[in-house]
């Protein structure tokens, strides 16, 4: 009986010995399957498309609105002072060199004339006594028969007689020259623009009459922004069409461009010389004067590529060997329904995506399409 209790304990000892090898087993078993997860699926690249960023130069067209002036304006005043008793022309009518515009009233250069006629007739009388005077004691002296004295007094009256009639002969000219200038004569042909005084009213020397735009040209005048000014080709084509007729139309040059800019408008005045003007140009009516502005290299890209980053215009740019995505902000030069026009943040060649930009994250794996050129 001893014997046997004493086998029981190795026999039981013998069993769990037996027993705990598979257990083991399996607990190894199970600690191996929760150390080892199953390896992750990498995400697939998304599909996007994308268009190859090219640089050209770009061109747009600005318009301004001004109107047709003549190249040539002449303001006339009288160049003395009068009262005026006629004004021959009215505004719009054409003029031509040597037509009278208006006359002052003539009666004081009249007598003035008369006056100074007057007195060149009594210095020819005194030269002709003078001369005589002299002639006699020039023949006495020759002979011995009269004093070098009295000689030499009748040749300094003889003298000063004729210096009288080449002042009298002076003042003659000028006194004619003032009746004259109390008419107002056009010089070239020209339209009257524009008359300042009126039959009764008294004007002085200098002050403006009649305007008169010569007929040797027109303008097309425009007030044009510091930043577009600069911006101009150095000899631009300008297209200037009627403002209520397009069909109205010719082209210019820049003629004058003002060296001071306005104090209010801070604009510069630029006159345009219009080449062969058509009539219906006329002087004083509104045109829309259009020219073509350089505004250097730019990339144009689909409008769909564009998005926003930091709220400001930004676009994916794709990096060919990583065949990853970043987001880029850029500047945009201006837009149009199909296309945008970016002037900085891109270089050519590089790939921008133009379709789902939206599902879009930086660094993100992308599959490209087709890239448009």
């Amino acid at each position: 009986m001893a014997d046997v209790m004493h086998r029981a304990p190795n026999a039981v000892a013998s069993g769990r010995v037996r027993l705990g090898a598979p257990v083991v087993l399996l607990g190894a078993a199970l600690l191996a399957g929760c150390g080892e997860a199953p390896e992750a699926k990498a995400p697939e690249p998304r599909p996007v498309r994308t268009v190859l960023a090219t640089s050209r130069a770009a061109s747009d067209s600005a318009t301004l609105t001004g109107q047709v002036e003549a190249q040539n304006e002449a303001t006339y005043g009288f160049r003395i002072g009068g009262r005026i008793i006629e004004r021959l022309v009215n505004v719009g009518d054409r003029v031509k060199p040597g037509q009278v515009l208006a006359r002052l009233d003539p009666q004081d250069e009249q007598n003035g004339l008369r006056s100074a006629q007057a007195a060149l007739s009594a210095a020819n009388a005194n030269l002709s006594q003078t001369r005589n005077q002299y002639e006699r004691q020039r023949q006495l002296l020759a002979r011995g028969f009269t004093p070098r004295a009295q000689y030499e007094q009748a040749e300094q009256a003889f003298l000063n007689a004729r210096s009288q009639v080449e002042d009298a002969e002076a003042r003659l000219r000028m006194a004619e020259d003032r009746l004259g200038f109390t008419e107002l004569k056009a010089d070239s042909a020209g339209v009257v623009t524009q008359r300042r005084a009126e039959p009764g009213e008294v004007v002085q020397a200098g002050q403006p009459v009649i305007e008169v735009a010569r007929q040797d040209g027109r303008d097309a005048v425009f007030e044009v922004p510091a930043a577009l000014l600069t911006s101009l080709p150095g000899d631009p084509e300008v297209e200037v069409t009627l403002s209520g007729d397009p069909a109205v139309r010719t082209t210019g040059r820049v003629r004058e461009v003002a060296p001071q800019a306005d104090p209010v408008t801070r604009t510069f005045r630029v006159r345009v010389g219009l080449i062969d003007p058509p009539e219906g140009l006329r002087l004083g009516t509104t045109v829309i004067g259009r020219v073509v502005v350089d505004t250097g290299p730019v990339i144009e890209i689909p409008a769909s590529a564009l998005t926003r980053l930091n709220d400001k215009p930004a676009v994916w740019v794709v990096d060919p060997k990583a065949q990853t995505v970043s987001l880029r902000n850029v500047e945009v030069l201006r837009f149009s329904p199909a296309t945008v026009s970016v002037a900085e943040g891109l270089k050519p060649s590089e790939i921008v995506v133009t379709a789902g930009v939206q599902a879009l994250h930086p660094g993100q794996r992308v599959r490209l399409l087709g890239t448009q050129l």
